[in-house]
């Protein structure tokens, strides 16, 4: 069991969370320079993150008649809510909030986004960033329900909704080997709600950007951020999902914590640049018509299993 409620936990978390997200976006940089013929050096893995410095300087952007409080409440919410999401991510034996109803949380803090991308595409007043927001919400029509019921899955294998229960559920049998087709719809559902890859359709060249076009300085800082930060925040949800958490042989639970979510991270960053994106009215069509009664099937194993105990 997760110690919960200790006192530096509150602030390591979104600490951790935002370490994981540095070293997501420098992954990046580095296959992007990879796969353009250039050397792979520390400059160019550090580029992005010099980034950050002009763009706390840079002017946001005025547009006539936008409304600045749904755009910036839309803006400042994305980041949030992934950092929130944290709060029931045990590493290793610590965990900030234990709850009952840890995956629901999560998976709340995870929808909240749609409201924040729609609101930072409805603010602007503007043409293409809506168009982006209304393809975030399309592209949610057809991840979020194979989502949960991957999330499900896991819940009804260890008989709980707290994620420190379905960690300890496994015990040596990691959910990934026996529910590998939950965790590969939770990895594409974490680079759909990272609106990342191939499923960067929201924020689309064709539309010149969609939510991000209209945006600049602190507010793009905050949406760009708030994509790596739910990525960061998904690879780490992984490990007490499918990985075990933090059990493992030779190592302290807060190492193989680290371990398996760098691992999970590093595979998603690499499948960024492997796959195209796809257009949402595709994959709502697969979504509805092989991974949703897929998703429903792998969450019938579980229950059978708990019902043969």
């Amino acid at each position: 069991m997760a110690e919960a409620g200790t006192w530096w936990a509150l602030p390591a978390a979104p600490a951790l969370l935002l370490g994981f997200a540095v070293a997501a976006v420098a992954a990046d940089a580095a296959l992007d320079a990879r796969s353009a013929g250039r050397p792979v050096t520390v400059a160019t893995v550090v580029r992005p993150l010099l980034a950050v410095p002009r763009a706390l300087l840079a002017q946001p952007r005025r547009l006539p008649a936008s409304d600045r409080l749904l755009w910036r409440a839309g803006v400042i919410t994305v980041p949030v809510a992934a950092v929130l999401s944290t709060l029931v991510i045990p590493f290793g034996d610590h965990v900030v909030a234990d709850l009952s109803v840890g995956v629901v949380w999560f998976n709340a803090m995870e929808v909240l986004t749609w409201a924040g991308l729609w609101l930072a595409g409805w603010g602007p007043n503007a043409a293409f960033s809506l168009v982006g927001g209304y393809r975030f919400l399309a592209q949610g029509l057809a991840y979020e329900l194979p989502l949960m019921f991957a999330l499900i899955s896991t819940a009804t294998g260890a008989r709980s909704l707290r994620v420190t229960d379905i960690a300890g559920a496994q015990h040596g049998l990691w959910y990934a080997v026996w529910m590998p087709f939950a965790f590969v719809v939770y990895l594409a559902g974490v680079l759909a709600f990272s609106f990342l890859g191939p499923f960067a359709y929201p924020a689309g060249r064709d539309v010149a950007g969609g939510v991000l076009g209209e945006t600049s300085g602190v507010d793009r800082l905050l949406l760009a951020a708030g994509r790596w930060l739910w990525l960061a925040a998904g690879a780490a949800m992984a490990v007490p999902l499918f990985l075990g958490g933090g059990a493992g042989p030779g190592l302290p639970p807060w190492a193989w914590s680290l371990v398996k979510t760098l691992l999970v991270l590093a595979a998603l960053v690499w499948l960024l640049r492997r796959l195209p994106v796809v257009r949402a009215d595709r994959y709502v069509e697969l979504a509805w018509v092989v991974l949703l009664p897929l998703s429903v099937l792998q969450t019938l194993a579980p229950a059978l299993v708990g019902l043969g105990r």
